[in-house]
């Protein structure tokens, strides 16, 4: 099939996609940071400081909770109107929720209701999150050719390291002029009220972008048989009914990533600053050196799965990730900053073999009058298991057995989820976006193959 996109289309729409999940996901990423920094203390004041932090950690869960409903309502008009204003939206909802928690006041201002305006902020960024992601995917997955859909759409999936390099940037070099005094009074305060002049660059970017032609065809076919008496289906509805495979596929190729990250990111943070001792910056910027390693080879990775499969891509990834559980810790409790900051890239790197092709692969799993929704329902599903639950569960277990060994088979154990997944799983590379009936359909469009193991061209 040839590109449905000109060259320069293509790369318009990468870098807008790109742009704005960059600057979403720094508003995600930095309440995960400042949770595991200063909300506790700030928000949720204890006389045990675990404690507090994982009252923050709940919060943070929370915004994980509402990502589905976020994908079930932005997946719903994303396949009626279009993934372009749907995009604009999540953006405006996550800026001006991030902006306001820098205005909001402390515990020691109005007791309990801070971390009710807290939580409610949080709840609007997982219902913006919870839309964005689908979206931007799949208008660059849209506008793209089948050949080279695995580096193109991998590259909003770039949008998380970027957007967690320039979160874990900011509070860094706070940090660093910063004493831990004004960091707590007021400094931690800078970077939500940053996100309110990203948000202005990144939709000035992201409404000169054109609605994706995969659409407007399907669309335009969709209007044709209403005008003839056809009944519309919810899309929603229309998943579950004929591609629950799809969805299952897609959370489970989700779950060890999403564990695996928030583990080499959020909860490291309390594991180096809690349980080790050691000073916030030097977690701060093992996770910024890791970020922007993650964040040049993410692309690398979508393109190696163009040439090889999705699935072996991320299987080198879940795999890899299942023994460097173990090596991870083991590499923390050394106590040096330049081994912490080699455990996270390294970590970091094999995430990103389970990232990188993750957007064409979903993308590739749901036919266009649904694919918004399924795609934005098993990613977020997954948010759910993985994202939200991992460091909570890894300050527990950390917590109640005083040893990383227990987080360490909780991560493998995630990632073998994952593993066995893409085996079981159908190739996907290749196919045409432009074609219904994609794997993973119930029996009046089963596709299965009966080599579960067999690559697609």
């Amino acid at each position: 099939m040839e590109s449905q996109s000109p060259r320069g289309g293509i790369r318009r729409v990468v870098a807008a996609s790109l742009i704005g999940t960059t600057i979403e996901w720094y508003d995600f990423f930095l309440y995960g940071s400042a949770a595991a920094l200063v909300f506790n203390q700030l928000f949720f004041p204890t006389t045990d400081p675990m404690v507090g932090t994982l009252l923050a950690f709940l919060t943070y869960a929370i915004g994980f909770g509402a990502r589905p409903l976020g994908g079930v309502v932005f997946g719903h008009y994303g396949d009626k109107i279009g993934r372009k204003k749907l995009l604009v939206l999540s953006l405006l909802l996550m800026g001006g929720a991030t902006f306001a928690i820098g205005l909001l006041p402390t515990h020691a201002s109005i007791g309990v209701g801070a971390p009710i305006l807290l939580t409610l902020l949080r709840l609007i960024q997982g219902f913006a999150l919870g839309g964005e992601w689908g979206g931007a995917v799949l208008i660059v997955s849209e506008h793209g050719d089948d050949k080279n859909r695995g580096f193109w759409a991998s590259w909003p999936q770039a949008g998380a390291p970027g957007g967690n390099l320039l979160a874990t940037g900011v509070l860094a070099l706070l940090a660093a002029f910063q004493s831990d005094e004004a960091f707590l009074a007021w400094g931690w305060r800078i970077p939500f009220l940053l996100s309110g002049l990203l948000v202005v660059i990144g939709l000035w970017i992201r409404v000169s972008v054109s609605e994706s032609p995969v659409f407007l065809k399907a669309q335009a076919k969709a209007e044709a048989q209403a005008a003839m008496g056809a009944k519309e289906k919810a899309p929603v509805a229309e998943v579950f009914r004929t591609n629950w495979r799809g969805v299952l596929t897609a959370i489970g190729t989700r779950l060890g990533e999403n564990v695996s990250y928030y583990i080499l990111t959020a909860f490291l943070l309390v594991y180096v600053t809690t349980h080790l001792g050691l000073s916030k910056s030097i977690a701060l910027n093992a996770v910024l050196i890791g970020s922007a390693v993650h964040f040049v080879t993410i692309p690398a990775w979508g393109a190696l799965s163009d040439r090889i499969g999705r699935r072996s891509v991320t299987l080198i990834g879940a795999l890899g990730m299942t023994g460097w559980a173990f090596a991870f810790f083991a590499l923390l409790d050394t106590k040096s900053a330049a081994v912490i900051t080699l455990a996270v890239t390294i970590g970091l790197l094999l995430h990103g073999a389970m990232y990188g092709p993750q957007a064409a692969f979903i993308s590739e799993m749901f036919d266009t009058r649904i694919r918004y929704s399924g795609a934005s329902m098993g990613s977020q599903l997954a948010s759910i298991m993985g994202g939200a639950l991992a460091p909570i569960i890894a300050v527990a277990l950390l917590d109640e057995y005083g040893s990383s060994m227990p987080v360490s088979v909780y991560l493998g154990a995630a990632v073998l989820i994952t593993a066995v997944t893409v085996v079981v799983a159908k190739e996907t590379s290749g196919r045409s976006l432009a074609q219904d009936n994609p794997a993973g359909t119930l029996p009046a469009q089963e596709r299965v193959s009966e080599d579960p193991i067999q690559t697609v061209g």
